[in-house]
């Protein structure tokens, strides 16, 4: 199969978001109560109430790993993107109650990469998605 430019640009840049948040779930999972510890610490002067801040540090690394996975496989893309930035928008929302102002850009670009990947989805080739679609009547 033959990619054109912004196909292949396409599939290069999903493996990649795919990649970082894969490894980022899967590095935490095993040290999952020391992460999560470590976040709610991190929160523990800010507004949230600690038991919210603990279920989302349980859970953030299995959604991150999820979320990477999905888009390694190119499998429901366009949603697997729209939660990734629903998720980013999370992390920005708390990293800026903490005023940590760097990390927020951080988070910034990234929303903007995801930001790019679904303005330009329709390239999206080598993935699951192609495979799983219903035929065209």
């Amino acid at each position: 199969m033959k990619l054109t430019n912004p196909e292949l640009a396409f599939v290069l840049g999903r493996l990649l978001l795919g990649l970082n948040f894969l490894l980022h779930g899967l590095v935490r999972i095993p040290k999952l109560a020391t992460f999560q510890a470590g976040v709610v610490k991190e929160f523990a002067a800010s507004p949230l109430p600690p038991i919210l801040v603990a279920s989302f540090g349980h859970v953030l690394p299995f959604v991150e790993a999820g979320l990477g996975l999905l888009l390694l496989l190119g499998l429901f893309t366009r949603p697997a993107l729209a939660a990734t930035m629903l998720l980013i928008m999370s992390l920005v929302f708390g990293s800026s109650l903490l005023e940590k102002w760097s990390l927020v850009g951080d988070q910034t670009v990234y929303g903007l990469y995801i930001f790019a990947l679904l303005l330009h989805v329709q390239h999206n080739r080598l993935c699951l998605d192609r495979v799983t679609a219903a035929p065209a009547a």
